[in-house]
């Protein structure tokens, strides 16, 4: 899928498909990261390690990204290209979790 991607085209894609601002995606992990218990003790608070990545890559320009940047970009794309656009809770919450809210044309 993305594999025969220039950096150009997988930068243009992530971006297309990533929907949600990094502010929107941040509120949305740190309250999937916590629980009735309230956050854990870790110094990452739960937040899932791709949608790390992906407000990491939100942050920077296309000419400062890294290895793992890419590698970020890559799985996101094919996590969304492979769930689509469902909307049952467990994938709109899977997708949101890398910054692509199904339910936003």
């Amino acid at each position: 899928m993305t594999e025969g991607f220039d950096t150009d085209m997988l930068w243009d894609e992530f971006h297309r498909l990533v929907n949600m601002n990094s502010e929107e995606l941040r509120v949305h992990l740190l309250a999937d990261a916590s629980d009735e218990d309230g956050f854990p003790s870790d110094p990452d608070l739960g937040i899932d390690e791709l949608g790390r990545g992906v407000l990491h890559v939100l942050g920077k320009r296309k000419g400062d990204l890294t290895k793992a940047d890419i590698d970020v970009m890559r799985q996101v794309v094919n996590l969304v290209e492979n769930l689509g656009d469902r909307t049952d809770d467990e994938s709109r919450r899977e997708l949101m979790s890398v910054g692509h809210d199904p339910l936003r044309g």
